[in-house]
């Protein structure tokens, strides 16, 4: 292949894998014209880039055709697959499974045959190792997550890793082992790891660091890594891909050097060799992503640094990409790749041109000059794709990178190397051991010291883009110093100039986030921040509350409506992470903190916005614990919001005698429930939108269909968080407007987006 063709092949790569996301059919007339006329045209360039975008389209098509269809949501199916990937947790086994049949129970239900990656979970599991073949009986959903402005998008996650279904394990006599595991090396050495003795922090990170298991480590390591910036460091990626194939080819030239001393500069066979290296140590982390992306980099360096008809740096980049997104079109909507090209992209143009470094000092000064280029580009790439940033991340990684890189992990492959005698392989683990120890505890005063920092959304893309510029001013060559001074303190002092975006006195944006089956309200104005309900808790003990905000922000007033776990399940979480003035809750209902009583007649203003609490009333305490929320009016000019918890229909008649109305939104009842939303509360009412706050296919049948054609009956826009995710909108403008995460899915227009659980 000629090498100038590799960036626009590998262009055209990343084109087709867009063009399947957005959906091949619209387009597959006008690809195929055009195919027809490169042949007829001799354009072959043309033609290679349309096979290759083809390709990649295809690839992502075969992904959305394989997504579990609708109609088997919650339905029983036997599955029979692969286990791939395996963690364990609190009683509780995931498991990545490569699907080879799919079967649903009931006869009339759609096929799931084009299934072909699920993730599912299966409480009290027995034993599993990966490669093992099972049947189950599964229940599953297609991959969706919560939809909200900020936080993790699970959905998203699933997408990118390939994942068409989640489900769970089902108790069945169906269930059945297949095929056993065949044996694996890479199990092999974590069992021969498990008998060393060394520390639980030294096996976890040379099971990591040298045999690609990732999955050993804890979430505290995750939680220290990813406070430091040093998360690259734990996985097998080009760090350790390059190394490997950098002392092997030194090793192997200097052995070729001994054997034949006349022409040992001649030789290829330490280059192959090499490169055979490379691919085995890639091969014990399975090739995961990371590790395969640095495995075509590290095999296309040496082809580079051999000088045989080799491509030049930049070929060689633009070459790794077109491998990697033809192998894995999904790659493209990971972080990981970009990282990793955006980093090899900075060294290339900071060095492309520039002699060798040479002597100690030489390599120590291209080693900081590196870190400092990659900084900024890194840190900005980071704050787009994980929303944080760790502000001592660059003074570690100047520490961090050879003292892991070229010292721990050559130990670790020492101690393998020797494993043949256990007491020879614990002398350089021994001393590993002891690093690892070293460099946790330096991890953690630098935590302390800076901490990682999670900016708000609206602050993410201007400080990244500011980042970014301060990298190429210093990367750019031909720039005198005093220019890039100038620009680097103008930059540093624009980061300071950012101001948040306002709101103006009588307004509140009001959004009521997709946390499932629950409810949790933001509510902001000028100054104030405020919550209505604080989310669900899950059986895993997840809460949406820890993944909603970055630590450490304020809320003035946070009102529980009651002590359900739908409504309740965040409070500790929030209590944890956040700094909250007052907390309400009903008269003489705990709800895991000191609240004030949330009484009607209780009510403040602030920002030219009032809010009153409407219920409950002081002699309620024998009622249910439901008909006891706190219902919370809030008016902003002549526009109202009304907030009722779970209160039921006797409160709602309650709330009539004093209630101004029409309502512009309410957050329906209950989430729907039958119990709340009578005909006479939504009759007398008649709201302009109602906000159904519900999850996906819940157990409860939630909108109720009876509540939904009441409300539609009443000619109120419908929407419902389980299918539009969250919903934000400003009370108090002149024509209010609802904004979804999701792209509206009602039938019946943006107005109406509701689906019910029958």
């Amino acid at each position: 292949m000629n090498l100038g063709w590799a960036m626009p092949l590998a262009l055209a790569a990343l084109a087709g894998s867009v063009w399947g996301w957005w959906g091949l059919a619209g387009g597959v007339c006008v690809w195929g014209l055009a195919v027809l006329l490169a042949v007829a045209c001799e354009r072959w360039r043309w033609l290679a880039m349309l096979v290759v975008a083809g390709i990649c389209a295809w690839q992502i098509t075969a992904q959305h055709v394989g997504t579990l269809p609708e109609g088997l949501s919650r339905q029983d199916v036997t599955l029979v697959g692969r286990v791939t990937q395996i963690s364990e947790g609190q009683g509780l086994t995931r498991m990545r499974v490569a699907v080879t049949h799919c079967v649903p129970q009931e006869t009339d239900l759609p096929s799931c045959e084009a299934l072909s990656r699920v993730r599912l979970s299966w409480y009290d599991a027995p034993v599993m190792h990966t490669g093992e073949r099972w049947r189950w009986r599964v229940r599953m959903r297609p991959p969706q997550g919560f939809a909200n402005d900020y936080g993790f998008d699970y959905a998203a996650w699933l997408w990118r890793e390939g994942i068409q279904a989640t489900g769970y394990v089902r108790d069945s006599s169906v269930t059945q082992r297949l095929m056993t595991a065949p044996p694996s090396m890479r199990d092999a050495g974590l069992a021969f790891l498990d008998t060393q003795p060394l520390s639980d922090l030294a096996t976890r990170w040379l099971a990591a660091l040298t045999l690609g298991a990732s999955e050993r480590l804890t979430q505290d390591d995750w939680d220290l890594l990813n406070a430091t910036g040093t998360t690259h460091l734990m996985v097998i990626s080009g760090l350790h891909v390059g190394l490997v194939a950098s002392v092997t080819l030194v090793l192997l030239r200097l052995l070729a050097r001994g054997v034949t001393p006349g022409h040992w500069r001649l030789a290829t066979w330490p280059w192959w060799l090499a490169g055979l290296a490379t691919l085995g140590y890639a091969g014990m982390a399975g090739f995961e992503p990371p590790a395969l992306r640095a495995t075509v980099m590290a095999l296309l360096g040496l082809w580079v640094a051999s000088g045989r008809h080799a491509p030049g740096p930049w070929q060689a980049w633009w070459l790794a990409l077109l491998v990697i997104v033809v192998s894995d079109p999904l790659t493209v909507w990971r972080p990981g790749l970009w990282l990793s090209f955006l980093a090899v992209g900075v060294l290339i143009a900071a060095w492309q041109g520039r002699p060798a470094p040479r002597g100690v000092r030489g390599w120590l000064w291209a080693l900081a000059r590196s870190q400092c280029l990659l900084a900024p580009f890194m840190a900005a790439a980071v704050l787009i794709g994980f929303e944080r940033l760790a502000p001592v991340g660059p003074l570690v990684n100047l520490l961090a990178v050879p003292l892991v890189g070229s010292i721990m992990v050559p130990l670790g492959l020492l101690g393998w190397a020797l494993a043949w005698s256990p007491s020879l392989a614990m002398i350089p683990w021994s001393i590993f051991d002891g690093l690892a120890q070293g460099v946790w505890k330096g991890l953690t005063l630098a935590a302390a010291w800076l901490p990682v920092w999670s900016p708000p959304i609206w602050e993410t893309w201007p400080l990244a883009l500011i980042l970014a510029a301060l990298g190429a001013v210093w990367l750019i060559p031909g720039l005198v110093g005093p220019l890039r001074l100038w620009a680097s303190v103008s930059l540093f002092a624009l980061a300071f100039t950012l101001r948040p975006p306002g709101i103006a006195t009588g307004r509140v944006v009001v959004t009521v986030h997709d946390v499932g089956q629950g409810q949790l309200i933001e509510l902001r104005s000028a100054t104030q921040h405020l919550l209505f309900d604080t989310g669900p808790r899950y059986g895993s003990g997840f809460t949406p509350a820890e993944s909603l905000w970055p630590p450490g922000r304020h809320f003035d007033d946070i009102i529980v409506s009651h002590s359900d776990r739908d409504h309740a399940g965040g409070v500790e979480t929030i209590e944890e992470m956040h700094h909250v003035t007052r907390w309400w809750g009903p008269t003489e209902m705990s709800v895991g903190v000191t609240t004030r009583a949330c009484r009607r007649g209780v009510g403040w203003q602030r920002d030219g916005v009032d809010y009153r609490f409407l219920s409950p009333v002081a002699d309620d305490v024998t009622r249910s614990d439901n008909d006891r929320s706190c219902v919370l009016q809030v008016t902003a000019g002549d526009q109202r919001l009304l907030i009722t918890g779970d209160a039921g229909s006797d409160i709602e008649r309650r709330l009539l005698a004093g209630l101004e109305t029409p309502l512009t939104v309410l957050v329906a009842g209950h989430h729907g429930s039958r119990t709340s939303s009578s005909q006479a509360f939504v009759a007398r009412t008649r709201p302009e939108h109602v906000i159904f706050s519900a999850g996906r296919d819940n157990a409860h049948g939630h909108p109720h269909p009876e509540v939904v054609r009441r409300f539609r009956h009443a000619g109120s826009c419908l929407w419902n968080t389980a299918t539009d995710g969250a919903l934000r909108f400003t009370l108090g403008v002149p024509a209010l407007r609802m904004h979804s995460a999701r792209p509206p899915s009602g039938v019946e227009g943006a107005c109406i987006g509701v689906e019910s659980g029958d």
